[in-house]
């Protein structure tokens, strides 16, 4: 996403006062201080954080405290924190507050995807359910290191199963539920999980999705694939919900098929289960999650965390970046199935001891109104959400939003892609009434945790840019070469040194891991991402720079969806490419080639979209399909999908075209361009 930095460069909002004298950092003076701690004294900076949670074995000092290589031409890329220390992040984030005297404390309000839907629970009776639950994975036979698949709806019994098996020092692999069978079953196996925890089903605004058809079909196909899932834990969730009688139907809906020797309702196991059950004390070094997202080749790879960074560094952004103070009631309207929601839905505020907002709904049912419904609902101070959804609501007029008070907000945040400045006025303006900080997180599934962001009660913010690093991370911005660039400038966003917590491996292939983000620039880590720093030095980041797109906050590799389109029989090739969209930020716009003989025509393009939905999700379904006679290659055979994006967005500066094997594809293209909005 372009910034028109000229003339935003030159709009500041510095901090309001009323959040300014009661913020953890009060000044640009007083985080300059912080972070040139952070990254000359990394050792006592983060020790002294650490004091904050509880370690077993406390963290050791020199190299048993951080240790790291880089650099690929050095060696293999290894990242440690913390490795002699054990804890447990669910003591942490349960047991450690009840001590504290939190017991009564609200841990979350669960709002429903109906408004009548509701409930709450207090950190006591939550560490009862995590231990109920923690016993019957022990009953089930799962022990540390084992891995566990969840597949849940945003339900507190998600955040139980989570926390359950970092009780255990199980490994958990939270999979979102808007994926088909076929990207479920995949991230199963390739996870090595052999239970898997699900519902029934769940409602999304008026659609009810049978999620344990889905979950069904999986198995079967992880069985087909050689690897079988023993158990399936379902929670009977839709009997408990109304969102069924807006749409005129029974209580047949929660029927699901059953395997008797393998599924179990979730009721009956916990109905005997004891609310006690001792902590596991693991290695500040050993997995914690992981956590599947798209890769460039087309095959998810599995973003490993490991628990002593993950856990600091989670604790540690939640507080300064949102500036969480006793009182706040948070809400982030991630789904966990996503880092965000891992980070910043529950162990970010769990370890802070926060009372946060559960959400299952999303944010047009019944109406355009139901986000600042809930904000007056639950008194919510904390707002965290995507520009998607921004934009989303924009199209429905202020009125929507000023039919609420909001009076209790004071901090506005956004997560998922970099804000468009039209984007951020309105939230600025209309939501937060220009009382309200606004919050642009820069960080991915990998990094674990903020690593660029404004700090509320010190930063003067600019529309669209994400500011300055967080404590401890490093960045510079590269040129094609890998040279550092100073100033102003525009190229490769990379960062020089690791923080907490940035991910240690990809699953079983670290080649991979190794691959992917440190061999392009050694010495780095490489985000894929652009970005220009202004005369100011603050950082915009301005998008993927590989091929990958950013579909709603949702990370999407064009590989994954051309292995999907050409799997059709009637496909010989297909290209996707990025494209702008006013509410997503981003779609798919592909190119296909159908094989010699066959007519391209609307029930194939049908079917491609019904392809891609079954093999990855709804929401990776193309917007645009065209028709390609061929595709623009160069004379070694290569896609140039740099000119496809230039097709798509009628842009006629091709560049440089010397290379294609044959011009006159261009033409054909270009004259047979489908019309976007």
């Amino acid at each position: 996403m372009t910034h028109r930095l000229g003339s935003l460069c030159d709009e500041h909002y510095p901090p309001p006062r009323s959040i300014q004298q009661s913020a953890h950092v009060k000044s640009m003076e007083e985080y300059r201080l912080l972070y040139e701690e952070s990254i000359s004294q990394p050792e006592k900076f983060w020790k002294k954080l650490a004091e904050n949670l509880y370690f077993k074995d406390p963290p050791g000092s020199g190299e048993d405290f951080l240790n790291y290589n880089f650099d690929a031409n050095a060696g293999p890329i290894s990242i440690q924190w913390m490795r002699t220390s054990s804890t447990n992040i669910c003591y942490n984030a349960l047991d450690y507050n009840v001590e504290k005297g939190l017991g009564d404390k609200v841990a979350f309000y669960w709002e429903g995807n109906h408004p009548n839907d509701e409930a709450s629970i207090t950190y006591q009776a939550l560490l009862e359910e995590v231990c109920k639950f923690s016993n019957v994975l022990l009953k089930l036979g799962v022990k540390k290191g084992d891995k566990v698949a969840i597949c849940l709806p945003m339900v507190v019994e998600l955040v139980i199963a989570m926390l359950a098996c970092t009780r255990i020092g199980a490994i958990h692999s939270i999979v979102f539920g808007g994926f088909s069978a076929g990207s479920l079953a995949e991230r199963i196996t390739d996870a090595k999980c052999t239970i898997i925890i699900t519902a029934d089903g769940v409602w999304r605004g008026k659609k009810l999705i049978h999620l344990k058809a889905i979950v069904d079909d999986a198995i079967e196909r992880c069985v087909k694939a050689g690897f079988p899932v023993n158990q399936c834990v379902v929670l009977k969730h839709l009997p408990r919900v109304t969102s069924a009688v807006d749409v005129g139907v029974g209580n047949d809906i929660s029927q699901v098929g059953w395997k008797q020797d393998r599924d179990l309702w979730w009721h009956d196991i916990m109905k005997d289960a004891s609310p006690k059950c001792p902590v596991e004390w693991i290695n500040g070094e050993d997995p914690l999650f992981m956590l599947f997202t798209s890769g460039s080749t087309g095959k998810p790879k599995g973003v490993m965390h490991t628990l002593a960074g993950y856990m600091l560094y989670s604790w540690a952004t939640f507080k300064y970046s949102f500036d969480y103070q006793e009182d706040d009631v948070f809400w982030c309207t991630a789904d966990i199935g996503w880092i965000t929601g891992h980070t910043y839905v529950t162990y970010g505020p769990l370890l802070n001891g926060s009372t946060s907002v559960l959400f299952e709904g999303v944010p047009y049912y019944p109406d355009p109104g139901r986000f600042w419904a809930v904000i007056d609902k639950y008194k919510v101070s904390k707002f965290y959400t995507s520009p998607t959804a921004i934009r989303t609501l924009m199209k429905h007029g202020e009125a929507e939003v000023r039919k609420y008070s909001r009076s209790s907000l004071k901090i506005l945040a956004t997560v998922g892609e970099p804000i468009n400045p039209e984007a951020w006025h309105w939230y600025n303006h209309v939501v937060g009434e220009d009382r309200c900080p606004i919050v642009d997180t820069f960080w991915q599934t990998e990094t674990g945790g903020h690593v660029i962001t404004p700090l509320p009660g010190a930063t003067v913010t600019k529309p669209g840019s994400a500011t300055f690093p967080f404590f401890g991370v490093v960045p510079a911005i590269l040129d094609d070469n890998g040279a550092e660039l100073s100033g102003e400038c525009e190229g490769f966003l990379v960062f020089k040194k690791p923080w907490p917590g940035i991910m240690r491996t990809v699953y079983g292939d670290h080649e991979r891991f190794e691959r992917t983000y440190f061999r392009k620039f050694p010495g780095y880590y490489c985000t894929g991402d652009g970005a220009r720093r202004d005369k100011d030095g603050y950082i915009w980041v301005t998008g993927r720079i590989d091929d990958m797109l950013n579909v709603s906050g949702h990370l999407l590799s064009t590989a994954e969806v051309e292995s999907a389109l050409v799997e059709d029989p009637c496909v010989a090739e297909a290209a996707a490419v990025a494209h702008p969209h006013p509410i997503k930020g981003e779609c798919l716009y592909c190119f296909v080639t159908p094989v010699d003989g066959i007519p391209y025509t609307d029930k194939l393009e049908k079917e491609l979209r019904d392809k891609v939905r079954e093999k990855i999700g709804p929401f990776a379904v193309p917007d645009y399909l065209q028709y390609a006679p061929s595709l623009p290659k160069t004379r070694s055979g290569k896609i140039m999908r740099r000119i496809l994006r230039k097709i798509a967005q009628s842009d006629p500066d091709l560049g440089d075209t010397s290379t294609l094997a044959d011009e006159s594809i261009v033409v054909l293209l270009q004259k047979n361009r489908v019309a976007t909005a």
